[in-house]
């Protein structure tokens, strides 16, 4: 059947700014009331496939023709997803959650204590056995995914008692190396009460000491040139990081609040986590007018008091801030005495707290991208610039130039595409700057700028409408030359460079006609694209650079990173049994290699994930 997608949101401007990372969404119709609450191991592919124009089912159609905002908490992982999106759906119980979903309990894995030859066991509903209960689990399928991993690890029996005490050989698992058959005795009781414990130990998050013992074993096989069991080794280490997932949405019991604020150029959005029991449970997002002028610090000083002290909110024992508030101490005593209790408001956090601040953060930042790709802002910025700029026509088609290389190695220029609905990304393009002198900007501008625009003279692509160069009148110049010598006049050339405090909302435009500087309002929607482009240009400049630079240098990724030295690299891939799964690790797992901090497993993350 034909879908009829919702009028009310802008489905296209929406996704095309969407993360590819994990996470929750929640559906709301015109009169904010929530309609749906989904996770998805990609935010953007789960969420694109309710807008296609066929296939949908008749329920889900009649889902998307309501929808009027879409929002979305990003999280770490998926298993992090999955338990935040049943916290949030029974509290909320959404209409359509309701219809496609039960409300089962979460399930549990279950170890008997009084059986000397304990089997290991899906559970769900009420502990009545005796015996531990490791969870809960965000779904069934992660319980028996676990099941299957802990069988294959520590070769524990699941077969039922009547099964396991009426064997006179063993079954088929012990063939399969799934399990030590302790229906024989083929296993002593002692030997097969160690890997309980070390099962029990992983499933308790106190891995480390079983993870060292199998890293150990890798070793000393490759050492004795059995490699064949080395890569067996590799293998379950990079099970044992898998299955333990960091879960930041389950943390320390108590209460508290997140608040987070992230600024860009022509908007704002404060992110709020509701953390009750140790759980996220919900969040709420607030896109406030404020000037360039303010600081996160300012209008979070601003948001907080406004927030709590209506008499009508519940204040938690801790307030987490993403940002130093300067009046934090006149703040928390005001938050103290509408409480009557003690209220910790702070910034500086560890652990499953600063787990929280972080994903707080990034949800903002996420929540800001969302509110600035607007249909409807850029439109409006497109207008300004229009007026701006003293055309007749609206601008269709803007590209920007950029230029990134580490003291002249390795140059890279980057071309980046805006049309009216924001960044056009099937469009970009990097150029290897080859035959110039180390570190001349100027020249490799004018190089990428001639290759560039000989092609598009020749018919292999559409001609910008304005063409923005990432600097000043020495870039801007470079542009002027390389168009009239391709004799290309319909193209207008603007430079945007950083003012005298080198501040965003400072900036200076260029005209690359007249060479006159123009100095904008810091709330001016026309600066604000301009700023959008401009740091569109940087970030994927950076990303070519450091791409051409690592392949030519053919080496470890990890060896670009400033602190991590040989004995850090080989404890890395030691830990994680190949640079793939550190690739593929958060900043928290990073951080477990015990000579890695949280500062250098942030500073290998960001290397690793230039794009983030």
């Amino acid at each position: 059947m034909t879908t009829e997608i919702s009028e009310v949101f802008d489905s296209k401007a929406f996704l095309k700014q969407l993360t590819t990372r994990p996470g929750v969404y929640q559906m709301y119709d015109q009169d904010e009331k929530l309609l749906y609450i989904g996770k998805a191991k990609s935010l953007k592919n789960r969420v694109s496939s309710y807008f296609r124009t066929t296939g949908l089912h008749i329920k889900t159609a009649a889902l998307v023709a309501k929808i009027a905002d879409i929002q979305v908490t990003v999280t770490n992982s998926e298993t992090e997803a999955l338990l935040l999106e049943q916290n949030l759906i029974k509290q909320y119980r959404p209409p359509y959650n309701i219809l496609l979903r039960d409300d089962k309990s979460y399930p549990f894995i279950f170890i008997s204590d009084k059986d000397d030859y304990p089997a290991v066991r899906f559970s769900r509903g009420a502990k009545r056995k005796k015996g531990r209960y490791f969870g809960p689990f965000p779904s069934g399928g992660a319980v028996r995914d676990s099941l299957n991993l802990l069988q294959k690890i520590f070769r524990i029996r699941q077969c039922d008692e009547s099964f396991f005490k009426n064997r006179s050989r063993p079954c088929l698992q012990y063939q399969i190396k799934r399990c030590t058959a302790p229906c024989v005795e083929n296993i002593s009781v002692e030997n097969y009460q160690d890997d309980i414990r070390h099962a029990a130990m992983f499933l308790e998050g106190k891995n480390s000491a079983v993870m060292d013992e199998v890293a150990g074993r890798m070793e000393q096989a490759s050492t004795e040139l059995n490699f064949e069991q080395a890569a067996e080794y590799r293998d379950q280490l990079i099970s044992l990081q898998k299955v333990q997932e960091q879960q930041c949405v389950t943390g320390l019991q108590g209460d508290a609040d997140v608040v987070a604020c992230a600024i860009k150029p022509g908007g704002v959005c404060i992110y709020m986590l509701f953390v009750r029991g140790g759980r996220v449970i919900g969040s709420k997002s607030y896109h406030p007018k404020v000037s360039v002028e303010q600081s996160e610090s300012e209008i979070l000083s601003s948001f907080i008091p406004q927030w709590y002290l209506t008499g009508v909110r519940d204040i938690p024992a801790y307030v987490i801030s993403s940002q130093e508030i300067s009046d934090r101490e006149c703040i928390e005593a005001a938050l103290e005495t509408e409480r009557n209790k003690k209220v910790t408001l702070t910034h500086q956090v560890r652990g499953e707290r600063a787990g929280w601040q972080k994903l707080a953060y990034t949800n903002a930042e996420q929540q800001l991208n969302s509110f600035l790709a607007n249909k409807k802002n850029t439109y409006n910025r497109y207008l300004e610039l229009q007026e701006l700029l003293g055309l007749e026509e609206l601008p269709k088609r803007l590209e920007c130039f950029d230029i990134s290389h580490s003291s002249g190695e390795a140059t890279v220029a980057s071309c980046v595409v805006f049309d009216i609905n924001g960044p056009l990304k099937s469009d970009y393009r990097h150029f290897n700057i080859e035959n110039i002198t180390p570190g001349d900007d100027y020249a490799a501008m004018h190089q990428a700028l001639h290759r560039r625009y000989t092609r598009l003279k020749k018919g292999e692509g559409k001609l910008p409408d304005v063409l923005v160069i990432d600097g000043g009148k020495g870039q801007v110049t470079q542009a002027m030359e390389v168009l009239d010598e391709l004799s290309i006049n319909e193209v207008l050339v603007i430079g945007i460079a950083k003012g005298p405090t080198r501040k965003a909302g400072f900036e200076v435009l260029v005209s690359g006609d007249t060479n006159e500087e123009t100095v904008l309002e810091s709330d001016s929607s026309a600066l604000h694209l301009m700023q959008h482009i401009r740091d569109e240009a940087h970030r994927f400049a950076i990303t070519g650079h450091r791409a051409r630079r690592g392949k030519a240098r053919k080496k470890s990724v990890l060896e670009d990173i400033p602190g991590v030295g040989p004995k850090r690299r080989r404890e890395i891939l030691r830990h994680f049994g190949g640079i793939q799964e550190v690739e593929r690790a958060s900043i928290e797992e990073i951080a477990k290699v015990s000579t890695i901090s949280q500062t250098i497993a942030e500073e290998i993350y960001s290397a690793l994930h230039p794009d983030v």
